[in-house]
């Protein structure tokens, strides 16, 4: 038998072509073979996997040698026998076959379809055919799996707030101290959503300081208990320059998430987790910066409790999201570098390599990030910079927190 007896071998996967499937769900298809003349063939099986691989090398001291970390965990294998080996050649006759297949994933939670520098989480179904005297034909296709991370729970529906103060130095001379106090609605929220911000920066210096926000996205790959780590800045917003000696109000300020995938936590090797910063640039000193961490969801906030039956049915249909442009932003995301404090760049730096901050594109690195789902809900009200009920002057709050 010659390779020309196989006109086609082709692998497809039931629905379209951007479905995206989660944990206990059925992943069914066909292979399809067609044959120029009779064909002998010994088995042919078909695979479905999913493996999470995080893996880099690092190169310690002035030698070439390398030292190589690598960790895999293997979520779930499973295997069909289309036609199974009994001893015996089965003879195909020539035309057109179709060999149906499913298999159902596993019930318990799996993880986000990822790609990263340093690791992946991949799903995929593999068939090969074995056949007499010639080598293994094989096909590999990979599907999308997205975990529902639902933001309409306790956990993340809860206000985030925090406090931070700094005394401005440079040399041996005070310059006043600048303090800000943050807080957003909740901690979870969804791709295109957009979070206002509610801050008050009190400068207390003599010298004029800048607020910003930014919402950083940090992927850790762990191996032989190692961590690697990349970050990247997503989004971000400029506030107004505080004058020395003076207070500065966020009644809402609005920062928009652009299509990033969404948090990953379960993961034992790889893990991507999201910030707001809301910093203020001193002149002559390190940077003041209030973390308040988010947690990027799958699932919108559903303004009256309303609930889809399936996961699935929110992605199946369309993932228009997979197109979406980046918003218009005043200006280009900044350096992760920019955005740290002096003393956090230096922690870090002693427990990992620090790696170059990439831009924004850096984060969709593949077009297999299935992960901002079709919003068929209505989208979440447009936050006004200015406040439409403000407070009397000599009623502003002191405390942010309350």
């Amino acid at each position: 038998m010659t390779l020309n007896s196989i006109k086609s071998f082709s692998l497809e996967l039931d629905g379209p072509a951007d479905a995206a499937f989660t944990g206990g769900e059925v992943v069914s298809g066909q292979v399809v073979l067609e044959l120029r003349r009779d064909t002998r063939v010994h088995s042919m099986k078909v695979q479905g996997r999913g493996v999470a691989t995080a893996h880099w090398l690092e190169n310690r001291g002035m030698n070439s040698v390398y030292n190589d970390y690598t960790s895999k965990i293997t979520y779930f294998r499973k295997r069909q026998h289309l036609i199974r080996d009994n001893g015996e050649v089965t003879v195909l006759p020539a035309g057109r076959h179709e060999f149906p297949f499913s298999f159902q994933l596993p019930e318990e939670t799996l993880v986000t379809s990822f790609e990263g520098k340093h690791g992946s989480i991949r799903y995929w179904v593999k068939v090969k055919l074995h056949r007499p005297w010639a080598t293994v034909k094989k096909i590999k296709k990979e599907f999308t799996v997205i975990e529902p991370i639902d933001i309409n729970t306790p956990a993340l529906l809860a206000p985030q707030a925090g406090t931070k103060d700094k005394m401005a130095r440079a040399w041996y001379r005070n310059f006043g101290q600048v303090s800000v106090t943050a807080k957003i609605d909740r901690k979870g929220y969804t791709p295109g959503e957009v979070i206002p911000v509610f801050a008050e920066f009190d400068n207390s210096t003599s010298r004029s300081v800048v607020p910003k926000a930014f919402i950083t996205q940090t992927q850790t790959f762990i191996a032989r208990g190692t961590k690697k780590e990349k970050r990247s800045v997503v989004a971000t917003l400029c506030g107004d320059i505080v004058g020395a000696r003076c207070r500065e109000t966020w009644h809402g300020r609005a920062i928009k998430i652009p299509p990033v995938g969404p948090s990953i936590l379960q993961c034992r090797i790889i893990k991507v987790e999201y910030m707001l910063k809301v910093c203020v640039d001193v002149p002559g000193t390190s940077k003041l910066c209030l973390e308040l961490p988010l947690v990027i969801g799958t699932i919108p906030l559903h303004p009256f409790g309303s609930r889809t039956s399936s996961v699935s049915s929110q992605y199946s249909v369309n993932l228009e999201w997979l197109r979406m442009a980046i918003p218009e932003q005043p200006e280009p995301p900044p350096d992760y570098s920019s955005v740290v404090t002096e003393e956090e760049a230096e922690q870090r730096n002693n427990a990992v390599v620090p790696q170059q901050a990439e831009d924004l594109s850096g984060i969709l690195e593949r077009p297999l990030m299935a992960f901002v789902q079709e919003f068929r809900f209505r989208p979440p009200p447009v936050y006004s910079e200015i406040d439409p009920n403000p407070q009397p002057l000599n009623m502003r709050p002191r405390c942010m927190t309350c």
